[in-house]
């Protein structure tokens, strides 16, 4: 249990091929949206699905590795942590995201399915 303080691991698919940013200093991002299923059966007996979104983001070397290998519908695994922003729209009104900042990934599926 090498580091337990902020530690997010997710199991899930691809939502969209990922978006690669390149900036003028030479360093690269790839943002990638990912799914994550769940499901329960409520007191009715009923299985109840729910679907979660998480925006990863991939910086250095792995975006290369990203780029090349993801795509939509790809089952993949990564391990990384939760970073919060926050910053004001247009008309002034506070927004926030909150990503993941992958350290670590793996393919599961090796094509989108």
């Amino acid at each position: 249990m090498k580091n337990l303080r902020n530690s997010v691991k997710l199991i899930g698919r691809l939502g969209q091929d990922p978006e690669i940013i390149k900036f003028d200093s030479g360093n690269n991002k790839a943002v990638l949206n990912l799914a994550t299923d769940s499901s329960y059966k409520n007191k009715a007996g009923e299985k109840v699905e729910s679907t979660e979104w998480h925006r990863l983001i991939v910086w250095g070397a792995g975006v290369n590795t990203v780029d090349k290998y993801f795509k939509k519908g790809m089952e993949i695994c990564v391990e990384g942590q939760l970073t919060y922003n926050q910053w004001e729209d247009k008309e002034g009104k506070k927004r926030y995201t909150t990503e993941v900042k992958v350290n670590e990934f793996m393919m599961i599926s090796g094509k989108a399915s």
